[in-house]
């Protein structure tokens, strides 16, 4: 079984997890809330924030991805008949 001694630094530690990663969660938080802002000064600036946000998640992915996802859309719309 643990010595107090063993349970005071694991409580310790794990208070310090604990903590980090609320300090993180708030980060993150004030993050969004920039992101925000940015979307929001870009509406304000005539920019469609739909159309940006879609660039933004492009601009993540790889080109053979994106290619092969654009042409199997354009195959599907040709399809239907949406060409």
């Amino acid at each position: 079984m643990s010595s107090p001694d063993t349970y005071a630094v694991t409580a310790d530690e794990l208070r310090q997890f604990v903590e980090r990663y609320e300090q993180l969660e708030a980060e993150k938080k004030d993050i969004a809330d920039q992101q925000k802002e940015v979307m929001a000064e870009a509406k304000g600036r005539g920019y469609d924030t739909k159309a940006l946000r879609k660039i933004v998640a492009l601009r993540r992915r790889e080109p053979a991805d994106i290619a092969e996802e654009e042409a199997v859309l354009e195959v599907y719309k040709a399809a239907l008949g949406m060409n």
